[in-house]
């Protein structure tokens, strides 16, 4: 009885020869801010609601009959003497409603708490037992107000906070950010690498330098992913890698905000480990 041959079996996927780490700005951790600028401004485009520009003194009222239209009607009743804006393309027109606003409060309100966190865990480093203090802290300060009773009152006044802002502030607040997020990571964040090959390693520590080559024998690597508000909520997986050299060259790196680096690094001790495989063969 014959037998159908069996598969053959795929080739295994060939090891990388170089490996490249690259040291990224504090604004690759800006992703929430633009993300959600897009996120909000997409929402508030699609509740439809517009803003109205009014005088100071407008009164709204609601169900009023308005003469030549069927029914009561909500209005606003501007001072007297008052006015609305004027239409840029004909004064004698009054400027019709046209800017998208959301009709919640809570959107503006939740975009500057995002915007601000970015801004005090990106400049505000905690790393190891800092970071620890902060998260016990917190969770501390939750529960003795949660036990005294002062949550009630704490969103009765933040009730009061009304941040509103258009599609357009968010769509040039994002927009813009992103430009400047992508051009950096792409561009000008490439200029500050480490290459590791077999047997030695390229650096570049400053952008428009040129490269310095060092032997990777004896490199000395040691990740730091301590900081957990950066590393591990903004940057997803990222850290700071030290290179330390030996010999007579011996010289010191730190690469700050280097993506992904639990994979990278692993990667480069394959890459090292190879090249012993190959030296004692």
């Amino acid at each position: 009885m014959s037998t159908a041959p069996s598969p053959p079996t795929p080739p295994r996927p060939k090891d990388p020869d170089s490996i490249t780490i690259i040291s990224h700005s504090q604004l690759v951790y800006w992703w929430p801010v633009w993300a959600f600028g897009f996120i909000f401004g997409i929402w508030t485009y699609l509740q439809g609601t517009l803003m109205v520009v009014v005088p100071p003194g407008t009164v709204a009222q609601k169900n009023v009959a308005v003469p030549l239209t069927e029914g009561e009607r909500d209005i606003v009743v501007l001072p007297k003497n008052a006015s609305l804006p004027s239409d840029p393309s004909d004064k004698n027109k009054p400027d019709q409603p046209h800017l998208h606003m959301t009709s919640t409060k809570g959107m503006g309100v939740l975009y500057c708490v995002i915007l601000l966190l970015v801004i005090v865990i990106t400049n505000v480093p905690l790393r190891g037992l800092w970071s620890v203090i902060a998260i016990v802290g917190i969770i501390l300060l939750a529960l003795i107000f949660q036990l005294a009773g002062w949550w009630d009152e704490i969103l009765r006044y933040f009730s009061f906070l009304d941040i509103r802002i258009n599609m357009g502030g968010y769509f040039f607040i994002a927009t813009v950010l992103f430009i400047a997020w992508l051009v950096t990571i792409t561009v000008f964040d490439r200029q500050i690498y480490i290459v590791f090959t077999p047997g030695q390693l390229k650096v570049c520590t400053e952008i428009g330098g040129g490269e310095k080559v060092y032997d990777a024998f004896g490199l000395h690597l040691e990740k730091q992913r301590s900081d957990l508000f950066r590393h591990w909520i903004l940057g997803l997986g990222s850290g700071d890698l030290i290179v330390k050299t030996s010999g007579a060259s011996a010289a010191h790196f730190d690469l700050p905000n280097v993506l992904f680096i639990g994979r990278k690094v692993a990667m480069i001790e394959t890459l090292m480990k190879k090249k012993m495989v190959d030296v004692k063969d």
